[in-house]
C-alpha cells in the first residue's frame, strides 16, 4: 500500500523501512526553466509532474528588517540591498549564487544597531498562509518543516560577510556568540508562537554551511565552544515538542559528524559527495542513529548510464533499516534533462522501494 508523504519520513526518522524511501530535491531556476521547455506543463508542480514528495515549509522572517532597496536594474542583473543589510548583485536568468558587494553589519560596532531591530513582532509570522494552508497540508499527508534560520552559515554570507566572520571567530568569539544567540532567540520566539497557535510541525531544519571542499572552515574545537551550544539549544527545543532536527551543511564535515550525533541531531544534508563526504561510511557508522539525505553526485546527473549506476551502487545500502531520503548532494543543475530525471526517479523508485 502507498503511504503518504508524511507516514514515509516519519518511517525514516524511526529508522523502520517504509513502501519506499522519500524522494525530494531542489532544481535551479534555470532548470526548471528547462524542464519547461522539454515538456514540463506550466500548470503542474514538477513534483506532481514526477510523482516525488514535496514537504511543506513554514517560514518566519527573522532578519534585521533593514529597508529594502533596489540600487540598479538592468536586462541581465539587478543590485540590491537586503533585509540584512547585504549589498548584493543577482543575476537574472543564470544560475548562481549572488555576488556579495558590501555588508552594513561588516564589523561588531555596526552590529547593535542590527541587534535591536532583531525582536519578535507577529508580522514576522505569515498567519495568513497558516490559516490557508495547514489543514490542507495535513489532509494531503505532507512533512511539515519549520525553517530556521541562525548558525555560522547565515551569519557569514547573509550579515558580515566570510573574511569578516572567520576573523571574528578568532578575535571576537562573544561578538560571533551573541549573533547566534540573537537569530536562535527570534526563531525560537516566533516557531514558538506558531506551535502555541495549534500549528505544529514534524521538524525542525536550518542550513549551516561549516565545510567546503576537503575539509571545514573552522576547527572542531572552535565548533564547540563558539557555535555547538547554539545547534544543541536547538536539538533540544525540537525534542521537547516532538519533533525532529535536521541539517543542512554543505563541504566536507566528517570530521564533525560525532559531535552532531552526539547532541541527537536526527538528520544531516546534503552529504557532499564532491567535497569530500563518504555517506557509505556513514551510513555503517551512524545508520542506526542519523537519517542521512542527500548523498549522490551531482556532478553524474546529467550523465544518465553514470548516475543510474550510482543510484544501482548507493542507493540499495543507504535505504537498509529505513533512515534515508534520496536527493542529489546539493541541488539539481540546469545541466540536467527533462528526461534524465525522469529515468532517475523512476530508478530510485525502483531500487528505493522495500516491498
Amino acid at each position: 500500500m502507498e503511504m503518504t508523504s508524511n507516514e514515509r519520513f516519519l518511517r525514516m526518522y524511526q529508522h523502520k523501512e517504509a513502501d519506499r524511501i522519500p524522494i525530494i530535491d531542489h532544481p535551479w531556476g534555470g532548470t526548471l526553466r528547462r524542464w519547461r521547455e522539454e515538456g514540463l506543463p506550466t500548470d503542474t508542480s514538477w513534483e506532481s509532474f514526477f510523482g516525488i514528495d514535496a514537504p511543506a515549509h513554514i517560514e518566519v522572517d527573522n532578519s534585521p528588517r533593514f529597508p529594502r532597496e533596489i540600487i540598479e536594474d538592468t536586462p541581465t542583473y539587478r543590485i540590491v540591498k537586503s533585509s540584512w543589510g547585504v549589498t548584493m548583485k543577482q543575476w537574472k536568468y543564470e544560475d548562481s549564487t549572488p555576488e556579495f558587494l558590501d555588508f552594513k553589519v561588516g564589523d561588531s560596532t555596526a552590529w547593535p544597531e542590527a541587534k535591536e531591530r532583531m525582536k519578535y513582532a507577529e508580522d514576522r509570522i505569515n498567519w495568513k498562509a497558516l490559516k490557508e494552508n495547514y489543514e490542507k497540508w495535513r489532509a494531503e499527508g505532507r512533512w511539515i518543516i519549520a525553517d530556521f534560520w541562525f548558525g555560522f552559515d547565515v551569519t557569514h554570507s547573509w550579515m558580515v560577510g566570510t573574511e569578516n566572520m572567520l576573523i571574528a571567530l578568532c578575535e571576537e568569539p562573544e561578538w560571533c556568540m551573541d549573533m547566534f544567540d540573537t537569530y536562535l532567540r527570534l526563531d525560537l520566539a516566533c516557531f514558538e508562537k506558531i506551535w502555541d497557535a495549534g500549528y505544529h510541525f514534524d521538524c525542525i531544519s536550518w542550513p549551516d554551511d561549516m565545510g567546503y571542499k576537503g575539509t571545514m572552515f573552522f576547527s572542531n574545537d572552535m565548533y564547540r565552544e563558539i557555535l555547538k551550544p547554539y545547534h544543541q539549544r536547538a536539538i533540544d527545543w525540537a525534542h521537547e515538542r516532538g519533533a525532529y532536527a535536521h541539517m543542512h551543511s554543505c563541504g566536507n564535515i566528517m570530521d564533525r559528524v560525532d559531535d552532531l550525533v552526539g547532541m541527537g541531531l536526527d538528520a544531516l544534508n546534503p552529504l557532499e559527495v564532491k567535497a569530500g563526504m563518504k555517506p557509505l561510511a556513514l551510513k555503517e557508522k551512524y545508520g542506526d542513529k542519523l537519517v542521512l539525505h542527500g548523498g549522490i553526485n551531482a556532478v553524474l546527473w546529467n550523465d544518465k548510464d553514470a548516475i543510474i549506476e550510482e543510484i544501482r551502487n548507493t542507493v540499495p545500502r543507504l535505504k537498509e533499516n529505513g533512515g534515508y531520503i534520496f536527493s542529489s548532494d546539493h541541488s539539481i543543475p540546469n545541466s540536467v534533462s527533462l528526461e534524465n530525471f525522469r529515468a532517475i526517479v523512476e530508478e530510485v523508485k525502483r531500487v528505493g522501494a522495500y516491498q
